[in-house]
């Protein structure tokens, strides 16, 4: 399942800023499952429990529209089609077939479609971001060595 939302509009914003302050104030940060009440349209309240993870959760989903972002939410254990992976990586869907070809990032076949898991793709981009970083740690190394004064 992947529930996505085109960007949000100026009242959006502004109701997810003020949706956003409002939960961070009242979240007990213990951990434990935290009561809240929601009104329906017939004005009666439901009292509703929620895990505190499902309350920091929302705060972010408000703080990330309140910025006036678009949200995505992918189930960790999902399955994305080659699209939902190249999406994910910014790259063209034939360079992320490429990928999977050269088994950089596994996975299974459902007819003649692949099929990436969540948790393999996010463990490639996290292999990626580390090279990346120790490449750059290599050549701030290097700069120094060469007394280059970056």
């Amino acid at each position: 399942m992947n529930i996505a939302t085109p960007l949000p509009s100026d009242e959006e914003i502004a109701l997810a800023r003020l949706g956003s302050q409002e939960l961070s104030a009242v979240m007990e940060m213990n951990g434990e499952a935290q009561k809240i009440n929601v009104v329906d349209k017939s004005g009666h309240t439901h009292e509703v429990t929620l895990p505190s993870s499902v309350l920091s959760m929302m705060i972010e989903m408000l703080t990330q529209l309140g910025q006036g972002n678009s949200v995505s939410i992918t189930p960790i254990h999902a399955e994305l089609t080659t699209q939902e992976g190249a999406d994910m990586l910014n790259m063209s869907r034939p360079t992320f077939i490429k990928l999977l070809d050269s088994e950089e990032i596994p996975y299974s076949r459902t007819g003649n479609r692949r099929k990436v898991a969540y948790a393999d793709l996010m463990a490639y981009k996290h292999r990626l971001e580390n090279n990346r970083l120790a490449a750059l740690a290599e050549l701030s190394e290097l700069d120094q060595e060469m007394d280059m004064g970056y």
